[in-house]
Protein backbone atom coordinates (compact mmCIF):
# COMPACT_ATOMS: atom_id res chain seq x y z
CA UNK A 1 0.00 0.00 0.00
CA UNK A 2 1.28 3.44 -0.97
CA UNK A 3 1.91 5.57 2.13
CA UNK A 4 -0.31 8.36 0.75
CA UNK A 5 -3.24 5.98 0.22
CA UNK A 6 -3.58 5.57 4.00
CA UNK A 7 -4.31 9.29 4.39
CA UNK A 8 -7.63 11.07 4.07
CA UNK A 9 -8.14 13.21 0.98
CA UNK A 10 -7.65 16.38 3.07
CA UNK A 11 -4.45 15.06 4.68
CA UNK A 12 -3.07 14.01 1.30
CA UNK A 13 -3.92 17.42 -0.19
CA UNK A 14 -2.23 19.29 2.67
CA UNK A 15 0.86 17.10 2.57
CA UNK A 16 1.21 17.35 -1.21
CA UNK A 17 0.86 21.15 -1.05
CA UNK A 18 3.75 21.36 1.41
CA UNK A 19 5.85 18.91 -0.62
CA UNK A 20 5.10 20.75 -3.87
CA UNK A 21 6.45 24.00 -2.39
CA UNK A 22 9.68 22.25 -1.31
CA UNK A 23 10.01 20.51 -4.69
CA UNK A 24 9.56 23.82 -6.53
CA UNK A 25 12.17 25.41 -4.27
CA UNK A 26 14.62 22.57 -4.94
CA UNK A 27 13.98 22.83 -8.68
CA UNK A 28 14.54 26.60 -8.74
CA UNK A 29 17.68 26.29 -6.64
CA UNK A 30 19.14 23.63 -8.91
CA UNK A 31 18.19 25.72 -11.95
CA UNK A 32 20.41 28.52 -10.56
CA UNK A 33 23.33 26.09 -10.71
CA UNK A 34 22.75 25.10 -14.31
CA UNK A 35 20.62 22.00 -13.82
CA UNK A 36 17.33 22.13 -15.68
CA UNK A 37 14.20 22.88 -13.72
CA UNK A 38 12.68 19.52 -14.68
CA UNK A 39 15.70 17.62 -13.34
CA UNK A 40 15.46 19.72 -10.17
CA UNK A 41 11.81 18.73 -9.85
CA UNK A 42 12.77 15.11 -10.45
CA UNK A 43 15.28 15.23 -7.61
CA UNK A 44 12.72 17.00 -5.40
CA UNK A 45 10.10 14.34 -6.06
CA UNK A 46 12.57 11.55 -5.41
CA UNK A 47 13.68 13.27 -2.20
CA UNK A 48 10.31 12.56 -0.61
CA UNK A 49 10.21 8.87 -1.62
CA UNK A 50 10.98 6.50 1.22
CA UNK A 51 11.74 3.61 -1.10
CA UNK A 52 13.84 3.35 -4.26
CA UNK A 53 11.87 3.98 -7.48
CA UNK A 54 12.01 2.82 -11.09
CA UNK A 55 12.09 4.99 -14.19
CA UNK A 56 8.51 3.94 -14.91
CA UNK A 57 7.30 5.01 -11.47
CA UNK A 58 8.98 8.42 -11.70
CA UNK A 59 7.80 8.87 -15.28
CA UNK A 60 4.23 8.28 -14.15
CA UNK A 61 4.57 10.52 -11.06
CA UNK A 62 5.96 13.42 -13.05
CA UNK A 63 4.12 12.92 -16.31
CA UNK A 64 7.37 12.85 -18.28
CA UNK A 65 8.31 10.53 -21.10
CA UNK A 66 10.51 7.57 -20.26
CA UNK A 67 13.25 9.02 -22.49
CA UNK A 68 13.23 12.35 -20.62
CA UNK A 69 13.10 10.51 -17.33
CA UNK A 70 16.08 8.36 -18.32
CA UNK A 71 18.08 11.46 -19.26
CA UNK A 72 17.18 13.13 -15.98
CA UNK A 73 18.09 10.08 -13.93
CA UNK A 74 21.40 9.74 -15.79
CA UNK A 75 22.20 13.41 -15.10
CA UNK A 76 21.41 13.05 -11.39
CA UNK A 77 23.42 9.83 -11.24
CA UNK A 78 26.41 11.46 -12.98
CA UNK A 79 26.21 14.30 -10.45
CA UNK A 80 26.18 11.71 -7.64
CA UNK A 81 22.81 12.98 -6.39
CA UNK A 82 21.10 9.60 -6.79
CA UNK A 83 22.30 6.03 -6.57
CA UNK A 84 21.30 2.99 -8.53
CA UNK A 85 20.38 0.30 -6.01
CA UNK A 86 19.51 -3.37 -6.09
CA UNK A 87 15.98 -4.42 -5.20
CA UNK A 88 15.09 -7.98 -4.30
CA UNK A 89 12.79 -9.50 -6.91
CA UNK A 90 13.02 -6.51 -9.27
CA UNK A 91 14.56 -6.77 -12.71
CA UNK A 92 14.29 -3.02 -13.28
CA UNK A 93 16.85 -0.46 -12.18
CA UNK A 94 15.93 1.21 -8.91
CA UNK A 95 17.10 4.65 -7.88
CA UNK A 96 17.24 6.47 -4.58
CA UNK A 97 18.26 9.96 -3.56
CA UNK A 98 21.51 10.66 -1.82
CA UNK A 99 19.94 12.70 1.00
CA UNK A 100 23.15 14.45 2.12
CA UNK A 101 22.74 17.93 0.66
CA UNK A 102 26.22 18.94 1.77
CA UNK A 103 27.72 16.04 -0.17
CA UNK A 104 25.50 16.80 -3.17
CA UNK A 105 26.79 20.38 -3.20
CA UNK A 106 30.41 19.23 -2.85
CA UNK A 107 30.09 16.62 -5.60
CA UNK A 108 28.31 18.96 -8.02
CA UNK A 109 30.65 21.90 -7.62
CA UNK A 110 33.79 19.78 -7.41
CA UNK A 111 32.94 18.20 -10.76
CA UNK A 112 32.18 21.55 -12.40
CA UNK A 113 35.01 23.54 -10.82
CA UNK A 114 37.65 20.85 -11.33
CA UNK A 115 36.84 20.70 -15.05
CA UNK A 116 37.00 24.50 -15.36
CA UNK A 117 40.26 24.70 -13.41
CA UNK A 118 41.92 22.06 -15.61
CA UNK A 119 40.78 23.72 -18.85
CA UNK A 120 41.74 27.23 -17.77
CA UNK A 121 45.11 26.25 -16.29
CA UNK A 122 45.97 24.38 -19.47
CA UNK A 123 45.17 27.45 -21.59
CA UNK A 124 47.09 29.75 -19.25
CA UNK A 125 50.18 27.50 -19.20
CA UNK A 126 50.12 27.29 -22.99
CA UNK A 127 49.89 31.08 -23.17
CA UNK A 128 52.68 31.53 -20.64
CA UNK A 129 54.94 29.31 -22.73
CA UNK A 130 54.12 31.37 -25.84
CA UNK A 131 54.84 34.63 -23.96
CA UNK A 132 58.22 33.23 -22.90
CA UNK A 133 58.99 32.31 -26.52
CA UNK A 134 57.97 35.78 -27.69
CA UNK A 135 60.18 37.37 -25.03
CA UNK A 136 63.17 35.56 -26.50
CA UNK A 137 62.12 36.55 -30.03
CA UNK A 138 61.66 40.23 -29.10
CA UNK A 139 64.51 40.46 -26.61
CA UNK A 140 65.81 43.71 -28.10
CA UNK A 141 62.40 45.37 -28.65
CA UNK A 142 61.90 47.22 -25.35
CA UNK A 143 58.22 48.20 -25.86
CA UNK A 144 57.20 44.67 -26.91
CA UNK A 145 59.21 43.17 -24.06
CA UNK A 146 57.44 45.43 -21.53
CA UNK A 147 54.04 44.39 -22.86
CA UNK A 148 55.01 40.73 -22.70
CA UNK A 149 56.30 41.09 -19.13
CA UNK A 150 53.02 42.74 -18.12
CA UNK A 151 51.03 39.95 -19.79
CA UNK A 152 53.21 37.31 -18.14
CA UNK A 153 52.51 38.85 -14.73
CA UNK A 154 48.74 38.82 -15.37
CA UNK A 155 48.83 35.21 -16.53
CA UNK A 156 50.80 34.23 -13.42
CA UNK A 157 48.18 36.00 -11.24
CA UNK A 158 45.45 34.00 -12.98
CA UNK A 159 47.40 30.76 -12.44
CA UNK A 160 47.75 31.60 -8.74
CA UNK A 161 43.96 32.03 -8.56
CA UNK A 162 43.35 28.63 -10.19
CA UNK A 163 45.84 26.94 -7.85
CA UNK A 164 43.88 28.48 -4.94
CA UNK A 165 40.60 27.29 -6.44
CA UNK A 166 42.10 23.80 -6.81
CA UNK A 167 42.98 23.82 -3.09
CA UNK A 168 39.43 25.02 -2.28
CA UNK A 169 38.02 22.09 -4.26
CA UNK A 170 40.35 19.75 -2.35
CA UNK A 171 39.04 21.17 0.95
CA UNK A 172 35.48 20.39 -0.14
CA UNK A 173 36.34 16.87 -1.24
CA UNK A 174 38.29 16.04 1.93
CA UNK A 175 35.72 17.69 4.21
CA UNK A 176 38.33 20.12 5.56
CA UNK A 177 36.00 23.00 4.66
CA UNK A 178 33.73 21.95 7.52
CA UNK A 179 36.48 22.81 10.00
CA UNK A 180 36.06 26.43 8.94
CA UNK A 181 32.34 26.42 8.22
CA UNK A 182 30.77 23.60 10.24
CA UNK A 183 27.59 21.86 9.14
CA UNK A 184 24.51 22.59 11.21
CA UNK A 185 23.24 19.56 13.08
Amino acid sequence: MNELEALTEEQRSQLLKVRRRVIESIGKNMDLYGITLSIGYLYGNMYFNREPVTLDEMSQTMGMSKTSMSTGMRTLHDLKMINKVWGKGSRKDLYEVVPDWHQNFVDYFSIKWRKAVEQNMSALKRSLKEVDELMVQYETDLSMKQLLESDKEKIQEALAYYRWLDRLIDSFETGEIYEFIPKEE
